[in-house]
């Protein structure tokens, strides 16, 4: 492959530049100023794809023609055949996620279930990020709830360690969960790794659905153990058995034939799309999952199709034999080349116009309207619940318009020591965690929350002056100011002492207009600057209640930070006491290990992999704990 840039210019400059491209296939990406990607395409021929963006620009798309004027970079690579550039694109916008592609909606939260395949006695649990460590994930799933119900079915049917160490350290005793049957207890040698490994292949065929396989090799394991007179082991396989063999009559027949299929269906709405997928294992149902796209108001039908269909895949561990598709796509070959290539068998992807499977298409696009539906009514309805409250707020405060920016700070300590304070914000009446911020109080001493509050607010409006200026004067871009934004309403966590103390320091720093209001805890009342009476709002005022559930997240925020520092310092005063650990070798286990809990688990092995540590200094701390 190879790899050029050139900058977008004039039309006369351009067209120059575009002369030069080449006819071959590959990946293009658009910049904006400060170097982010902004969108990702393939072309059969990059020259003519990147002209078609320049020709004709006012029948463009909007989102093009928007896209195009932030743009002022344009890189390209050139790849060997179409299948390559089609690989590069999934991967390119699975790195960036460019702002102009459409994307899988918030793919980055869908939960995942792992299973930790490169450990001598692998695990399964949950997981927000899918990595390359040779672990197979499956999913993603957007119902947390089902997830968590496989993971307890798991666990009842299959034994497995839910311990949290990647390696085990060697125990005298085995844990509660091994005298309860719920692990082989392989932490105390009374499993082989092989029988260990045998059981983590049908947990891998369980969560696959490849139910049939699974229930043969069990009855299979059953049959020779009852050969063999092990009758309590042949106990344990039967009941296992019938286990999935529940789960199994639960699924619901759709084919007679015993194939392994996916069935995608899609529903439109307003700039976005829903696609249900159907997931079809030996001909049994097994189980469904909705998926929303953003940014479809421009493309084809099948051009969301094939969209969903790229991004599904590159992330999923199994794809069937035959997938069947409620839209035709114009790649369809492509796409299934590159699905066969992902398998490592030939896949098929088709669109039934008649007969079984196109029933189950139709099924499957029934759910998906269904579903996009009860999502727009909720949305609509958390909407309006939303400006309700914001307007509940505007009147009982006496402001001049919804607050759409509310800041809250709260104060965490425990008889003024790791004294911190809390940052939350919510915007549009819902949490914006990206802007929440954390500070430890550098200038109080002892248990003083109103000197603790006036450094706290000194502080954040401070950095707004200073963010403001320096934008103002072109030395920071508006991604980079984190503090300059300003908001509507800010809400202190406390009575009229704290309050008293913020109103002073934003008046130090010019910011004494912005609507100030302290919300106490035990009566729910709400403190005005120069009000002898407190505002009292209504108990199910849905006003009241966003305020208590944003003062809520900023006392749990502070009370999250102060137990972290607590944390650690406790650790440094656990370790000072061991001979050879000093402020280096500290520091270093504690970003290896976080907490004492976890360095006591830590064997000997582990702890002397740690940076600075060795063999001598490893066997301190492990001896150490081992003789509390």
């Amino acid at each position: 492959m190879e790899c050029y840039k050139i900058m977008l210019g004039g039309a006369v400059v351009l067209a120059d530049k575009i002369k030069n491209i080449p006819t071959r296939p590959g990946v293009y990406m658009y910049l904006d100023e400060s170097g982010q990607v902004l969108y990702v395409g393939k072309a059969v021929s990059l020259r003519n794809r990147v002209r078609s963006y320049f020709q004709n620009t006012a029948k463009q798309a909007a989102k093009v023609q928007a896209m195009l004027k932030k743009a002022v970079d344009l890189e390209y690579i050139v790849t060997d055949s179409e299948m390559e550039a089609l690989i590069l694109e999934n991967n390119l916008i699975k790195e960036h996620r460019p702002k102009y592609n459409i994307l899988l909606k918030d793919d980055k939260t869908y939960p995942y279930i792992k299973v930790t395949l490169g450990e001598r006695f692998p695990r399964v649990y949950t997981t927000r990020r899918v990595l390359k460590d040779g672990a197979k994930y499956f999913g993603p799933f957007t119902a947390v709830g089902a997830v968590n119900e496989t993971l307890r079915l798991l666990k009842k049917i299959f034994p497995l360690r839910t311990c949290k160490q990647r390696e085990l350290a060697p125990r005298e005793r085995p844990c509660l969960n091994y005298h309860i049957k719920r692990c082989l207890g392989p932490c105390c040698n009374l499993v082989e790794p092989q029988q260990y490994q045998e059981m983590v292949q049908e947990v891998v065929l369980f969560l696959e659905g490849r139910h049939e396989a699974l229930l043969k090799k069990l009855r299979r394991r059953m049959e020779e153990a009852a050969e063999n007179l092990e009758f309590e082991k042949a106990a344990e396989l039967r009941d296992q058995l019938l286990a999935i063999e529940k789960i199994v009559e639960r699924q619901k027949v759709v084919s007679t034939e015993q194939v392994d299929q996916d069935v995608i269906a899609m529903a439109r709405g307003f700039d976005e799309a829903c696609l249900m997928v159907f997931f079809i294992r030996g001909g049994k149902l097994i189980g469904r999952e909705h998926y929303f796209l953003e940014g479809t108001d421009t493309l084809e039908r099948g051009e969301v199709m094939a969209t969903f269909v790229q991004q599904f895949y590159n992330q999923t561990e199994f794809i069937p034999t035959e997938i069947l598709l409620s839209e035709e796509v114009e790649e369809e070959k492509l796409l299934a080349d590159w699905l066969s290539q992902l398998r490592g068998s030939k896949v098929q992807l088709k669109t039934p116009k008649r007969g079984d499977k196109y029933k189950l298409v139709e099924m499957a696009a029934q759910n998906a309207l269904l579903t996009l539906e009860q999502t727009q009514l909720a949305r609509q309805a958390g909407k309006e619940a939303v400006e309700g409250a914001l307007g509940e707020l505007m009147a009982a405060l006496g402001l001049q318009q919804p607050p759409q920016r509310l800041e809250c700070y709260d104060i965490s300590n425990i008889q003024g020591t790791e004294s911190v304070a809390s940052m939350v914000v919510f915007e549009g009446g819902k949490p914006a965690k990206d802007q929440y911020r954390r500070f430890k109080i550098r200038t109080v001493d002892g248990p003083n929350d109103f000197a603790s509050m006036k450094e706290t607010i000194g502080r954040r409006f401070a950095r707004a002056k200073e963010e403001q200026d320096a934008l103002a004067a072109g030395q920071l871009t508006p991604k980079q100011a984190k503090f300059s934004r300003l908001p509507d309403v800010v809400i202190i966590d406390g009575g009229k002492g704290q309050l008293s103390a913020a109103r002073e320091a934003m008046l130090e720093q010019g910011f004494a207009h912005i609507a100030t209001f302290g919300l106490a805890k035990e009566e729910e009342l709400l403190f005005a600057p120069g009000r002898p009476d407190p505002i009292r709002l209504p108990r199910d005022s849905k006003g009241l209640q966003m305020l208590q559930r944003l003062r809520d997240e900023a006392h749990r925020f502070a009370l999250t930070y102060h137990r972290k520092l607590r944390s650690q310092r406790n650790l440094k005063s656990v370790l000072d006491e061991i001979e050879g650990i000093g402020a280096v070798r500290r520091r270093e286990l504690y970003k290896a290990y976080k907490n004492l809990e976890a360095i006591k688990q830590a064997s000997l092995e582990e702890l002397a992999q740690v940076p600075g540590m060795n063999t001598r200094a490893a066997e301190a701390v492990y001896n150490y704990f081992r003789s509390k």
